[in-house]
């Protein structure tokens, strides 16, 4: 079995050396330099090790894994220049680099890559990989559209979040790991075991971020705290903050929201005051380890010995403490 981090060193050697030959290779430059810089790869490591449950050589899968890193990849492209964001992993964004064009144009070129490398698989497996990858695909960008609609609405349940970020965030792990199964052959129950595996550590990571953008340390964190704060997303904390509000509470939130002009430094302390005051940070840890739970439990049962999961049972557990 391998461990997580040879795992992400076979994905950042493969991706290191992804030959670019087509021209115009302008094109083509945003495409390597979004891939070049860093992240943590979970998808692909995810894939590789659902394969490795069954098969010792995950790097045999590794073209159609770095497939679903490209895909992820052009997601966060778009969205950088949808948010108008001027930096990604301590790099400018694309837009920013180049331009708008450059970046629709290179982004979309990233998803036909990432279509062409999934499809690098064994020919008896190529219809059943492709349908999962494009409902994948499809539901990521239902996810995003709930997003934006959300950005307007001051009536979103907590339900709507968590559905919205199982399509956003979570159906590309469970994507991941069934499809890690699909090709290691399998079986069909644990196919879709691994699925929900994903789905639920999909959730827990999007409420991981939520709870780092206000409580993470910035030099950790890798970027200032309090944006989701400042742009008065409706995450998890914001929402639940608000449903569970004494009435002075609520309308202190209310006023934060509605703000035109504000302090951000004041704002975010203000916010993050009244969120320790309701208990928001205690209800969002509890449903992390809730999510984590879940994913531990169903990994469990997963028909392969029990020592052949401990390398995917330790990168989850890594999951959940992370601190950025």
């Amino acid at each position: 079995m391998n461990t997580s981090n040879e795992i992400l060193q076979k994905i950042n050697d493969c991706l290191a050396n992804l030959p670019y030959d087509r021209k115009p290779a302008s094109l083509y430059e945003p495409v390597k330099y979004v891939l070049s810089m860093g992240g943590k790869r979970i998808r692909p490591v995810l894939m590789l090790m659902s394969y490795n449950l069954w098969h010792e050589r995950p790097e045999d899968i590794l073209m159609p894994a770095i497939g679903l890193e490209t895909y992820h990849n052009y997601t966060l492209l778009h969205d950088d220049l949808m948010d108008n964001a001027d930096m990604r992993r301590g790099h400018e964004t694309v837009h920013r680099r180049w331009d708008a064009n450059k970046a629709i144009l290179s982004g979309d070129s990233m998803l036909v890559l990432a279509y062409q490398r999934v499809a690098q698989v064994p020919a008896d497996k190529l219809r059943q990989v492709l349908d999962l990858f494009t409902v994948t695909a499809l539901e990521i960008g239902e996810g995003q559209e709930y997003d934006m609609d959300f950005e307007t609405r001051n009536d979103v349940t907590e339900d709507e979040y968590i559905e919205m970020i199982r399509l956003k965030t979570s159906v590309l792990l469970a994507c991941a790991m069934k499809m890690g199964a699909i090709l290691a052959d399998a079986p069909q129950e644990d196919i879709e075991r691994l699925y929900r595996v994903g789905e639920q550590l999909g959730l827990a990571f999007q409420l991981q971020d939520d709870l780092l953008d206000v409580y993470g340390d910035p030099k950790v964190f890798g970027k200032a705290i309090g944006g989701d704060i400042t742009s008065n997303k409706k995450t998890y904390m914001l929402i639940n903050a608000i449903n569970r509000a004494n009435s002075k509470q609520q309308a202190e939130l209310k006023r934060w929201i509605s703000a035109k002009t504000f302090n951000r430094e004041v704002k975010v302390s203000e916010v993050t005051r009244l969120y320790d005051e309701i208990g928001i940070r205690q209800l969002c840890e509890q449903k992390i380890n809730h999510y984590f739970d879940l994913a531990r439990r169903t990994l469990d049962e997963v028909s392969v010995a029990d020592e052949r999961k401990q390398a995917l049972r330790t990168y989850m557990d890594e999951m959940l403490h992370r601190n950025k």
